[in-house]
């Protein structure tokens, strides 16, 4: 290959084998010359401008002075004597180049250095010169204007001769340029070429004398230095150098020494930390894992095996997304990356696995430097909250059953006692007989209340319930016949609609009759006098067979339906109005409660393998209803029912 082609490739290899300083100050020699070299050549431009302006001027006063001289002999005719007084005046000046006289044709018809009177050469061409048309009305403004020749540059200068009101031609001037200007700026720009010559010479010098005695010893202090942060302490750097540059690599070696007896003396006292430190997380509590910066298992204690069932397995290495399950890997995917991407510090994360059956919180947390800048790891703590969970569920059920459940009954007691002991008198023995027995069914019912708030309180555990051919009707009419006196009291009615001969249904009596207690209460407390209270049941749908052939066909069921004409529920609390503690009457209503009845009632129509529906718009009224089996159906019927129900909630 010619020498010329590989030429770029040893260029850029030769340039990339210097340091960054070396490169800084090659850099700026070169643009401190490059600068300076512009400065030289606008001023020598500006001087050579400033000369040719000069001679511009020279040249038109010259051309004004010889041309006021000559004029009254061209009006006279006299060339005789106009040849002699251009050749003295030519004589006299040393700048000149050339004296030329036309007539108003424009055909030369004397000069110098020719001349027809002079020779009288016949066979001497005639010139003509071509000149602006006006240049005749501008006697003291004559034409100026330069150009090249083989001997140099030439200021042309063309006077017209005017006398009085007669055009009697043109006078031409041919002006040298100024010779010590010429010389001057050739005397600049030699000098600009040996300043810049000069400053590279001094600046290759300089590197020459740079790299023999800085930059050997630096490129391996800068080695030394790598070593030492690399971890090894026994790197040496071992140079004849004085000076500073001496003290500061007598200084390193003395560094460097100095730390190497230190990590020895401490790298027993650091490795038992390090087992006080493991030891430590084995006896946690709580699981413990640690991590890399890339996701990969460093650490693992033995609770944290336990409770992902990891005993006996070799997790070092392994990405943790990957051995965790896939459902907990879905919900600590986000919070991982958002913490190795250093958008956040610490995430935390709350799920269940089902192998076995546990609720867990997961708390990460970045490692970082002393800096705060680098991700060293990620720390990651396992908590197993699965009894916490349990026991915070069934206090917060009992406290919530107990508060809401027994204040009807309880209620319903003092009123009809209260009643009984201020009206005694007035009251006959009839109503006294119908208030006892009212007051001992509300004692029976507050009595299996008490002993069954614990079952329902594990409405959502997996506790069996009893289901048995039950008179929907009865616990309709029960009811009513709770609240009537305080129905009466706020003046509204309540009205019982059902076909005759009203199927029985396949439930449990004690938990239908809560939900009517709940419906039929809060029915009751958000309505007004005047308004009614209307409990309805008939069968749904009403074309379907008792008994259903298809399993795809409908199963036939009894719809209940408590409706009311109070004050309604506006759209967002009807999202809401089955949530825990959610109570409508803190937007709309003044009536205290719990919060707690409504979504009691769904959890025991959805152990009925039903749920709840319901309409309303404020100022007219509510309508909640539900569907329940009739008794005709059996066990596999419910579980389509209850599958079918979950369904559509999802």
């Amino acid at each position: 290959m010619p020498w010329w082609r590989r030429l770029p490739a040893l260029t850029s290899g030769w340039w990339a084998e210097f340091s960054l300083q070396t490169k800084l100050l090659a850099i700026a020699t070169l643009v401190v010359s490059i600068v300076m070299t512009g400065l030289t050549f606008f001023a020598l431009n500006g001087i050579q401008t400033e000369a040719r302006m000069g001679d511009t001027r020279y040249a038109r006063d010259l051309g004004l002075l010889l041309a006021s001289n000559v004029t009254p002999l061209a009006a006279q005719g006299n060339d005789r004597e106009l040849a002699r007084v251009t050749e003295e005046f030519w004589r006299s000046s040393r700048s000149l180049r050339y004296i030329f006289y036309a007539d108003p044709e424009g055909v030369i018809y004397l000069g110098i250095p020719i001349s027809k009177v002079d020779s009288g050469n016949d066979l001497l061409l005639s010139r003509r010169l071509e000149l602006p048309s006006d240049l005749r009305q501008r006697p003291q403004n004559p034409l100026i204007r330069q150009h090249l020749t083989p001997d140099g540059l030439v200021t042309d200068v063309f006077v017209p001769m005017v006398n009085g009101k007669d055009y009697l031609g043109v006078m031409a001037l041919g002006v040298n340029p100024n010779e010590a200007v010429l010389a001057t700026a050739a005397l600049t720009r030699n000098v600009t070429v040996a300043v810049f010559v000069s400053i590279w010479v001094l600046v290759i010098l300089g590197a020459v004398f740079n790299a023999l005695t800085i930059t050997r010893p630096v490129k391996e202090l800068l080695r030394g230095v790598r070593s030492v942060a690399d971890g090894d302490f026994g790197a040496r750097i071992a140079l004849p150098v004085g000076g500073e540059l001496g003290e500061l690599l007598n200084g390193f070696n003395t560094m460097a020494t100095q730390l190497e007896a230190y990590d020895e003396a401490n790298i027993e006292e650091l490795t038992a930390a390090q087992v006080k430190q493991q030891s430590l997380i084995a006896t946690m509590a709580d699981g413990a894992l640690l991590l890399d910066p890339e996701g990969q298992v460093v650490l693992v204690n033995p609770t944290a095996r336990r409770l992902f069932r990891w005993e006996g397995r070799k997790l070092e290495g392994q990405e943790l997304l990957s051995l965790l399950p896939d459902s907990l890997t879905m919900e600590l995917q986000e919070p991982f990356d958002a913490v190795r991407s250093r958008e956040r510090d610490s995430a935390e994360v709350r799920c269940s696995i089902n192998e076995p059956s546990r609720t867990l919180r997961l708390v990460l947390q970045a490692v970082r430097d002393g800096s705060g800048e680098t991700l060293k790891g990620i720390a990651v703590t396992v908590q197993d909250l699965t009894r916490e969970v349990e026991l915070n569920a069934a206090q917060s059920r009992f406290i919530s059953n107990v508060s809401h459940e027994l204040r009807t009954p309880l209620f319903n007691i003092k009123s009809y006692v209260e009643t009984l002991h201020d009206m005694g008198d007035q009251l006959d023995e009839d109503m006294t007989r119908e208030f006892l027995a009212t007051a001992n069914a509300e004692t029976d019912r507050l009595t299996r209340l008490v002993n069954d708030v614990l079952d329902l309180s594990r409405l959502e555990s997996d506790r069996v319930w009893s289901f048995e051919p039950t008179e929907v009707e009865a616990a309709m009419e029960q009811t009513l016949r709770t609240y009537k006196l305080n129905a009466d009291d706020k003046g509204v009615s309540l009205d019982l609609a059902v076909p005759p001969s009203l199927p029985r249904i396949r439930g449990n009596y004690d938990l239908l009759l809560q939900v009517f207690d709940n419906l039929v209460g809060n029915a009751v407390k958000f309505s007004t006098s005047g308004d009614m209270v209307q409990l309805r049941a008939y069968l749904w749908p009403d074309t379907c067979p008792i008994k259903a052939d298809d399993a795809s066909s409908p199963l036939p069921r009894l719809r209940v339906e408590v409706a009311d004409s109070g004050t309604g529920i506006s759209e967002e609390d009807c999202r809401r109005v089955f949530e825990r503690f959610y109570r409508v009457e803190n937007a709309v209503h003044t009536e205290a409660g719990t919060g707690l009845g409504l979504s009691i009632v769904r959890g025991i129509l959805q152990k009925h393998g039903s749920d709840i529906s319901m309409v309303s718009e404020l100022g007219i009224g509510t309508t909640f209803w539900f569907d329940l089996p009739l008794e005709g159906a059996d066990e596999d019927e419910l579980i389509i029912n209850a599958e079918r129900k979950a369904l559509a909630l999802s």
